[in-house]
């Protein structure tokens, strides 16, 4: 079934084109459970066989992650943080608690933002919890653009070296998502060193 259904979406990226990637990866992006594993490496594919440009996918891809992440975040601006201002109190989320979030996403908003992307499960609720925040919408993109755009890059190399065999395809992306999962360890606690060192100098200059 899931053969079928991947022969059917490329042969539907290779009739919506480039705006096609760009809807479908916007879906994928915002809570909407549809998965960037079955659009991006059969559009790769269509660029290895010349049907397509590898740049332009990859380009289109990002820009549609980044289109979803957005409204996720307006959503929860918009909504959510009303929402939990008003009746936050019975699903104990205090206005402190909302306080908290907004200094954490300001102060390291930018590397959860780029660690989220990379991670199967969160890249497509990270946004949420930004927008309750209220991050900075500049920094927001940034890193979601930076986090995308590794991801599409890896989904459209699998499709495009190892487009034509489905199980090749899925054990490499295993692997691949096994080493950012890794890697992103690897960031979290080199930057949160980082940011623990700063804050003692900062402390002892302010004493």
């Amino acid at each position: 079934m899931f053969h079928q259904f991947v022969v059917w979406l490329a042969s539907t990226v290779g009739q919506w084109g480039y705006p096609g990637i760009v809807m479908l990866m916007a879906l994928e992006s915002s809570f909407f459970p549809f998965p960037s594993e079955v659009v991006i490496p059969p559009a790769a594919y269509l660029a290895a066989t010349g049907k397509m440009n590898i740049g332009m996918i990859i380009l289109c891809g990002t820009l549609g992650s980044l289109l979803g992440a957005v409204f996720n975040y307006w959503l929860a601006m918009k909504f959510g943080r009303p929402f939990f201002e008003k009746h936050g109190r019975y699903l104990l989320v205090s206005p402190g608690s909302l306080e908290k979030a907004d200094r954490f996403f300001e102060r390291h908003g930018h590397i959860s933002m780029f660690i989220g992307r990379l991670l199967p499960g969160i890249r497509q609720y990270i946004s949420l919890p930004a927008g309750l925040a209220h991050m900075n919408i500049f920094a927001f993109c940034a890193a979601t653009v930076l986090g995308a755009g590794l991801w599409v890059s890896v989904l459209a190399g699998m499709g495009y070296w190892f487009g034509r065999n489905e199980q090749l395809v899925l054990q490499n992306l295993r692997w691949a998502t096994l080493f950012l999962v890794v890697g992103c360890g690897v960031i979290v606690l080199f930057y949160w060193r980082k940011w623990q060192s700063r804050s003692r100098l900062e402390n002892r200059s302010s004493q």
